[in-house]
């Protein structure tokens, strides 16, 4: 059941994806907490790999693949912003070598 990406679960993926790009807009800079936000970024993608060990366990591979892209976008996000030192490696994130 799981095991492929079906036209309607690509679709709700499209649709997800394209009504978020649609209502995001550029916040005004503020002060943030650098380490509480380090740390947020890490949670998350560390639920999302988790959550992805209980979606394969289920069989639910596709919904596995799914949330470890979104734990690993949490990841990249974060070395892209700086809140990660990740040693310039541009083979595991979108960051220039340093």
């Amino acid at each position: 059941m799981g095991d492929k990406v079906t036209d309607e679960k690509l679709d709700k993926y499209f649709d997800i994806t394209g009504r978020a790009i649609e209502k995001v807009k550029i916040a005004e800079e503020k002060k943030i907490d650098w380490k509480a936000s380090a740390e947020d970024f890490l949670d998350m993608a560390t639920r999302y790999f988790e959550d992805a060990k209980h979606f394969r366990e289920k069989g639910d591979i596709v919904t596995a693949f799914a949330a470890l892209n979104y734990a690993h976008g949490w990841l990249d996000a974060g070395a892209r912003l700086g809140l990660f030192d990740v040693g310039g490696d541009s083979t595991l994130f979108t960051v220039d070598e340093e």
